[in-house]
């Protein structure tokens, strides 16, 4: 029940080279409406997918039809990269969140491309390196900190905050069941936890329902000494935009931010 979701200095993104935007031998534009299936667990990897535009949903479904959400991947994403390293079918299936323009790579032209090209080969490597790092970062939080502190945590990873300011940003439009799965928990604790955290200011709902994330809820993430307190005091007149200068930017948050293993006040437990 892990997310795969960075920021813009993470390896959500793929450094920009020429082969990945172009069309040529084994690589063609295609476009999925939401909703659409772009490549389905159990099928034969025959292709890598990079994400021009549009948002992509990985999930995996168990024997007993449980579906769990992955991650969510944006613009300069690659998706199905995994098929690349055998003949294994796909573990994970890959859905359309919105409409979707990707460049569909063929496993061959992809593997040919990164054996002939050192620059890509490095990019690639690169990236694989990242991602596998932030897999690590989503157990531990998952192992070691409550739900509370974890959908802290996925709402600013999908709001992008370190990227556009104090002020905060929009989180793209993910169901309370999506945010559940990612988290690790359940729709009602998800709804319950939203409220709290828009009660203090540090999210609120604008027209169309859109979600505007406010950097002040990193002292969910990052503050376990009292933090009720601390909160409530971000909560009236303005408050939740108060003193944000000082808080650490996204990309640049304590290396424990994953290892903390006292639990937030506010959580009540870790599930």
């Amino acid at each position: 029940m892990v997310q795969q979701v960075g920021t813009a200095n993470e390896s959500r993104y793929f450094p920009s080279h020429t082969f990945l935007s172009t069309i040529g031998e084994g690589r063609r534009l295609v476009s999925f409406k939401k909703d659409d299936t772009i490549f389905a667990q159990g099928e034969a990897p025959e292709a890598v997918f990079f994400i021009r535009s549009g948002r992509v949903k990985l999930s995996v479904v168990s024997g007993r039809g449980k579906e769990v959400t992955l991650g969510i991947f944006g613009e300069h994403s690659l998706v199905g990269e995994s098929g690349l390293a055998g003949r294994f079918p796909r573990m994970s299936s890959a859905t359309a969140m919105t409409d979707c323009v990707l460049m569909r790579i063929e496993k061959k032209a992809m593997t040919l491309a990164i054996r002939r090209d050192s620059t890509l080969a490095t990019l690639f490597v690169q990236y694989l390196l990242e991602r596998n790092i932030r897999h690590q970062e989503d157990l531990v939080d998952q192992l070691f900190n409550c739900s509370e502190k974890r959908l802290a945590r996925v709402l600013l990873l999908l709001a992008d905050s370190d990227k556009k300011g104090a002020s905060g940003t929009v989180v793209p439009k993910v169901s309370q069941e999506t945010l559940a799965e990612m988290v690790g928990t359940t729709r009602s604790r998800v709804s319950r936890f939203l409220n709290r955290f828009r009660k203090r200011g540090l999210i609120h709902y604008s027209a169309g329902d859109d979600l505007h994330v406010c950097r002040s809820l990193l002292h969910v993430v990052l503050r376990d000494d009292n933090p009720a307190g601390s909160l409530a005091n971000h909560s009236s007149s303005g408050g939740a935009n108060r003193g944000l200068a000082s808080l650490p930017r996204l990309g640049e948050l304590p290396a424990d931010l994953y290892a903390h293993r006292a639990p937030l006040g506010i959580c009540g437990d870790r599930a």
